[in-house]
């Protein structure tokens, strides 16, 4: 049986298992070795008394686990955002507008998940809670996050070591720059960021509130469609076009710029592939991209509206965040009245000149990363280590940022073969293109990755 929650739902309602057992199931992975630092909270009580509900298999998501990313207002829970700077804050009163729209569709909340602190990193570190090894199929599960796996990708990286691992069929997370596509990319799941607008971010502790995007990772395509109607409170329409009824786009510049060896041997084999099965691909020089670092020269707008939120609590607690997630937030204390301003203004017409360059393509498809994920040492804190880790950074979130920037929506799908570290394809393209990006995600899923092991193959 495939083990993607549309499968799993499937067989609920024929009677081949019932969500009592998924959610056992579920929870013993949740607390085997494979997830070591996944979680930092979990809520086993509540995810058994949901699926034991009498009606529950007949909802949306059927009572199946749903982890939350340590971002999020959980009625009851404190929301801590992988800090222990918010350790002692009182309880959340509501739920957030996102954790209540998926439980109102019947999800069971297995628990928190670990992240980067304050969601201010792509590469999924974090010194309070620990760092979860990502599952990327090249480690045994006793293993587990000792060092020896590689890093997560982040900002939501306990949501997609959830979501890989088998605990979780629907991780609930954010994006900012990638903090969805990252992870996705390197745990070898699917990681969809929609146009921001389309979630309320209610609930949530922000980053940016001019990027802030809430999405989720899952296992397959269909139930990223599933999570995103659930999330977004809307339908997204079946397409029936063929592929060879899109037409497709990939960058020349940047985006394949510095690409490492294993990221670039899918990247084109899976073009490669696409083009096989009919599709339509234009090479373009977007030369638009070209102008994000100038853009961002002074900051861009996490640091400067992150500083914002940040400025008395790290006057009062500096010395208990994360060095590295502080150094970056205070970068934005130097960014002028104007400068903001100026961003602000730039960026609109960025926007408009890079949507006018995409018109007549249904998408344009890029790695998601250009390198794969680093080993855990590799990251390890220390001040020698600090300039090769904010290199790693953005690097992994350089393709990413840009959709961000564009006020796009993007989906990364997994590119890889058996044997070689997870990589991702990332369709994307400009707001409101989502049912397009999701249509078209749908065609190519089969074409571009060969069978996992499946996750439910690790012994708890």
């Amino acid at each position: 049986m495939k083990t993607d929650l549309i499968s799993t739902r499937l067989a609920i309602e024929q009677g081949l298992t019932h969500p009592q057992a998924v959610a056992e199931a579920c929870l013993a992975v949740a607390q085997s070795k494979a997830c070591e630092h996944v979680f930092i909270q979990l809520t086993p009580e509540a995810l058994r008394e949901t699926a034991q509900q009498p009606k529950i298999s007949q909802q949306k998501l059927a009572g199946l686990a749903v982890s939350i990313k340590d971002l999020f207002d959980v009625q009851g829970q404190v929301n801590k955002a992988g800090s222990v700077v918010l350790q002692n804050q009182p309880a959340a009163l509501h739920d957030a507008v996102a954790v209540g729209r998926l439980r109102a569709a019947g999800a069971s909340l297995i628990g928190r998940t670990n992240m980067v602190e304050f969601a201010f990193s792509g590469v999924g570190t974090n010194p309070h809670y620990g760092t979860p090894a990502a599952w990327d199929g090249l480690y045994d599960c006793a293993v587990g996050a000792s060092g020896q796996g590689h890093v997560p990708g982040g900002s939501s990286s306990g949501a997609a070591v959830s979501v890989a691992t088998g605990a979780a069929f629907i991780g609930l997370g954010s994006d900012t720059g990638g903090s969805i596509r990252v992870p996705a990319a390197l745990n070898g799941i699917v990681g969809f960021k929609c146009t921001a607008r389309h979630v309320p971010t209610q609930g949530t502790v922000p980053l940016s509130t001019t990027l802030d995007t809430v999405c989720a990772v899952t296992r397959s395509v269909r139930d990223t469609i599933l999570a995103h109607e659930i999330l977004s409170a809307r339908h997204v329409p079946k397409a029936f076009r063929p592929l060879s009824n899109y037409r497709l786009a990939v960058t020349r510049n940047m985006m394949q710029d510095g690409m490492d060896p294993t990221v670039t041997l899918a990247f084109e084999r899976s073009l490669s592939k696409l083009r096989a099965a009919g599709a339509h691909i234009d090479e373009i020089d977007l030369s638009e991209l070209n102008e994000l670092t100038a853009m961002m020269s002074t900051g861009g707008f996490s640091p400067a509206q992150g500083y914002a939120w940040h400025r008395q609590r790290i006057a009062q607690a500096g010395e208990r965040y994360d060095p590295r997630v502080a150094q970056r937030v205070m970068r934005g204390r130097d960014m002028k009245a104007h400068e903001y301003l100026d961003l602000l203004q730039t960026r609109r017409h960025w926007i408009d000149r890079v949507e006018s360059a995409l018109l007549g393509y249904d998408a344009v498809l890029s790695p998601t990363c250009p390198i794969v994920g680093p080993t855990i040492s590799d990251m390890a804190p220390g001040e020698q280590r600090d300039a090769e880790f904010f290199r790693v950074n953005a690097l992994l979130l350089r393709n990413t940022s840009a959709v961000n920037t564009l006020d796009g929506c993007g989906i990364s799908l997994p590119c890889h073969a058996q044997g070689e570290l997870p990589v991702g394809l990332m369709a994307w393209h400009a707001a409101m293109h989502d049912d397009t990006v999701l249509q078209l995600a749908l065609l190519l899923e089969p074409l571009l990755m060969e069978p996992l092991n499946p996750a439910s193959t690790c012994k708890p």
